[in-house]
């Protein structure tokens, strides 16, 4: 039976959030559930099968609630609400809706876009040593700077520490031009933009030249115990079983330790075994460690990216 119901919602400032640019948010909900948007004396309504516009509303009325407590709306969290929705946990979607998980320099809120973002989130915040494992896009090591920075500047830590493997993604160290320090440079850019963004570029510059915040690659850390820090080891993937031992074991006292990498794109050489693949194997049992896994549906970037995820899984398991 075809029915039609009215958007709850009157604030014209609102609707225009609610509906996003080029009406691309509503559109996600009527492409999902096979509904349309109407006009009926003036009011938008949602029109369809009775059972799809029930559920087509109440995606709408969370997005509502999203508005109107000044959280951002794009059509990745648009269709993550529906998938919510599709899977019966749309209730799940409130525990997002409040609890700022960091400020950025410029007072912009920042929060857990998905329930396993907020999961992640909590773990970081209770564990001592948190695997985070997914897929690109997820926020995995976006969350742990902003953590990072959360204990730094509450004085939990008194240094923030990031490091990567330097792994050639296709391309050879040999060929860029500079010192070992400029050549890994490009590798942890995604560290620094995270790092600015918290800070601001003026701060961070000063805390770089400090020492409280250290970005290097995963070499530098052999040898040392990292005490009162927060340390975020990035593309964990491509570390070996002897170098995740080895960062692992530097924890020293007041310290957190945030590991974060993505098993489908490992780009170490053939025949050798991923350590964060062995690590999380061997560890998953152990008190005061947390592993979470992340899956295509936490993925925060363009809705393409989903798909491009999903295309790659199906790929491997064939």
């Amino acid at each position: 039976m075809t029915v039609t119901q009215r958007i709850p919602i009157d604030n014209m400032e609102l609707l225009i959030r609610l509906f996003g640019t080029m009406d691309e948010n509503v559109k996600a909900v009527c492409d999902n559930f096979n509904v349309s948007v109407v006009l009926v004396d003036g009011q938008n309504c949602i029109k369809g099968e009775s059972e799809n516009v029930e559920i087509a509303l109440a995606v709408i009325k969370k997005m509502i609630s999203c508005v109107e407590n000044g959280t951002s709306l794009d059509v990745g969290r648009v269709q993550y609400f529906c998938d919510c929705a599709k899977d019966g946990k749309l209730d799940e979607i409130d525990q997002l809706l409040h609890g700022v998980v960091a400020l950025t320099h410029r007072g912009n809120p920042i929060k857990c876009k998905t329930v396993g973002q907020k999961k992640y989130v909590d773990a970081i915040n209770k564990n001592i040593v948190n695997f985070g494992v997914g897929p690109a896009g997820t926020g995995k090591t976006y969350l742990a700077v902003a953590l990072a920075v959360n204990a730094f500047k509450a004085k939990k830590v008194d240094k923030i520490i990031l490091t990567r493997p330097a792994v050639e993604a296709g391309e050879k160290l040999g060929f860029l031009p500079g010192d070992l320090q400029e050549k890994v440079n490009p590798y942890l850019r995604p560290l620094y933009d995270a790092l600015q963004e918290m800070f601001g570029i003026e701060t961070y510059q000063k805390l770089m030249e400090k020492g409280s915040i250290e970005v290097a690659p995963l070499a530098y850390m052999r040898g040392r115990t990292l005490s009162n820090a927060f340390i975020i080891l990035d593309e964990a993937q491509n570390t070996t079983k002897e170098q995740i031992k080895m960062f692992l074991t530097r924890l020293g006292e007041n310290s957190k330790m945030v590991i974060t990498g993505d098993l489908t794109q490992i780009d170490l050489p053939e025949g050798k075994i991923s350590g964060l693949k062995h690590a999380v194997r061997i560890l998953k049992d152990i008190e005061q460690i947390s592993i979470v896994r992340f899956s295509e549906k936490d993925v925060v970037r363009h809705p393409l990216v989903q798909a491009i995820v999903k295309a790659y899984e199906r790929g491997e398991q064939k």
